[in-house]
């Protein structure tokens, strides 16, 4: 199979009830490049205008950073990118008899360890126990096999209602309403495999959803599965929004323990102010590759003229 070319547009926009000053942000928003897929091109603007710096965290992941001291009502945050995405090699039915006692090695367990233990959004609860009685959870047959049962009972067991929880909520609002959104099976899936010790790893990005697709994502907004790391296959993704083994119309951006780590727009500002926040996110596949005078190296940064200066800080976070 042929590999395949995808254009991402995503737009953020803050708007604030009055003027603001000295708003600071942190992106993740720049495709990864690894493991059959590859991110050509990526471009960021900012409406007002800041000076982008940006660094790799030690996940890996690409961190976009900038600040704005002047007054302003709104900001919009822009990224278009340009990723080729490859096949991933077939994953074989199940895993060798060993894989269990290969995966409580020494070696796996203090190189995955940030991956094996609770983090901010990922905590062993009594609605998370029973719900693992409910799938009659336990080592059994091979980590692969399970896994696949797993991302299957999350898709069959919850509706996935867009709004019901918030940024911030904890796994349990979605366990107890039985329905949540793509950020709050992720973590219930991680929650769920991580004291099998299985590492488990939290991904933000983007779904492409073509009209033979009958995905319960939504299309306009970013997307969020889980990814695991088993013996003789390495890192493989999970779906269970979807109930997908995660494939090459799944974009990566960022991977962390959790939501926490990885939020797509992370930051502050002084002022008293309410924020309004809207997400709009367009994935189109190209049917072509990009010429080579299209594909930069690095990032380019475009940014419009800033607009016109309270003391209160605030903090504005993104959902998934």
């Amino acid at each position: 199979m042929k590999n395949m070319f995808y254009s991402v547009r995503h737009i953020t926009t803050f708007v604030y009830s009055a003027p603001i000053s000295e708003s600071a942000m942190e992106l993740r928003m720049q495709p990864r490049s690894e493991s059959g897929q590859r991110c050509l091109q990526f471009e960021l603007t900012t409406n007002p205008r800041a000076r982008i710096h940006a660094y790799r965290d030690h996940l890996g992941n690409v961190v976009h950073h900038f600040d704005i001291p002047a007054r302003h009502a709104q900001l919009r945050i822009t990224t278009e990118a340009t990723v080729e995405m490859s096949s991933a090699a077939a994953l074989p039915d199940s895993l060798a008899d060993n894989s269990w006692e290969a995966l409580g090695a020494p070696a796996i367990e203090s190189s995955h360890w940030e991956f094996l233990h609770p983090s901010h959004f990922v905590e062993r609860t009594a609605l998370l126990d029973g719900f693992a009685r409910d799938l009659r959870l336990e080592r059994r047959r091979d980590p692969l096999s399970l896994l696949r049962e797993v991302n299957t009972g999350i898709f069959q067991s919850f509706d996935y209602m867009p709004h019901s929880t918030q940024v911030d909520s904890p796994i349990d609002d979605a366990l107890k309403a039985r329905q949540g959104v793509c950020q709050d099976f992720a973590h219930i899936m991680l929650a769920l495999v991580r004291p099998l010790g299985i590492p488990a790893r939290y991904v933000s990005g983007y779904l492409f959803q073509g009209d033979e697709h009958r995905d319960r994502s939504d299309v306009g907004a970013t997307h969020a599965w889980i990814e695991t790391w088993l013996p003789d296959v390495g890192w493989i993704g999970f779906d269970p929004t979807n109930n997908l083994i995660v494939g090459e119309r799944h974009i990566r951006v960022a991977v962390g323990r959790d939501y926490a780590d990885v939020p797509p727009t992370r930051g502050v500002f002084k002022g008293k102010a309410d924020t309004e926040l809207s997400v709009s996110v367009h994935v189109s596949p190209n049917k072509e590759p990009p010429r080579d005078e299209e594909m930069l190296t690095g990032m380019t940064w475009v940014s419009s003229e800033p607009e016109e200066e309270d003391d209160q800080q605030q903090q504005q976070q993104q959902q998934q």
